[in-house]
């Protein structure tokens, strides 16, 4: 298999308030964490000279926004924690072009609502819906679901769902598509888990934001996290 470490400029460390970059791939690679496969067109991210896939360097909570909408990106940007730039590298131009932003999903819900005044934004806003509809395999949420109930019974209805549906989409790369996933791997929704509530329950994306390092980042939140997934799993 083809490795695409070498076409990208990568550093030791990130200065702080540097921008985060996820890179448009177009050759084959692999991500150096977990061995993933990562086709050309997918995304990924370098870490001290290191390929990471997105779920390993704790983006994978992030949605793509293609360029083309000032306004719209303007705003994700915004209300988004973290907004890294997504770049592809043009062959004919030989240079690395922007492609758009990552942006929290939330974030970029919202931003579509304040946008809705605008026509084509209102038809941006009902195409991703339907295209979410489609992603989703209901049966296998539910599913999935209904398993991280078991292991995590403390976990409340609403956050289960939530987990389930983020995990679940459809050619997302994310661990709730991966083949352990897919046979109810207990590890991989524990992953999903852990994952949820690193994001969403602690300042970890600040503190990226910030510029600290991943394995910093979380070594700040661990105890945070651990002791609510303890809760969960009474």
């Amino acid at each position: 298999m083809r490795s695409s470490r070498a076409t990208f400029q990568s550093r030791t460390s990130r200065p702080q308030n540097q921008e985060l970059v996820v890179f448009w791939i177009i050759r084959d690679s692999a991500c150096a964490e977990c061995a993933a496969e990562l086709d050309s067109g997918q995304f990924l991210t370098m870490e001290e000279n290191r390929p990471l896939c997105l779920t390993c360097a704790d983006l994978d909570h992030l949605v793509f926004l293609p360029r083309g909408d000032a306004a719209l990106t303007r705003r994700a940007r915004k209300h988004s924690t973290l907004s890294p730039v997504v770049l592809r590298f043009s062959r004919a131009r030989k240079r690395y072009e922007r492609q758009g932003v990552m942006v929290e999903e939330p974030a970029l819900a919202r931003s579509e609502r304040e946008c809705l005044e605008d026509a084509e934004a209102r038809a941006l806003a009902r195409a991703r819906s339907a295209e979410r509809r489609e992603r989703m395999d209901q049966r296998y949420l539910k599913t999935f679901a209904e398993h991280i109930r078991r292991l995590f019974p403390g976990c409340p209805e609403r956050k289960r769902e939530a987990i389930a549906e983020h995990a679940c989409l459809k050619h997302s790369g994310r661990i709730g598509r991966s083949s352990a996933a897919r046979q109810l791997d207990e590890t991989a929704m524990e992953l999903a888990v852990l994952a949820h509530v690193r994001h969403q329950h602690t300042d970890y994306d600040e503190l990226l934001a910030r510029g600290m390092e991943r394995s910093e980042a979380r070594a700040a939140v661990r105890i945070t996290v651990e002791g609510i997934l303890d809760g969960w799993r009474r």
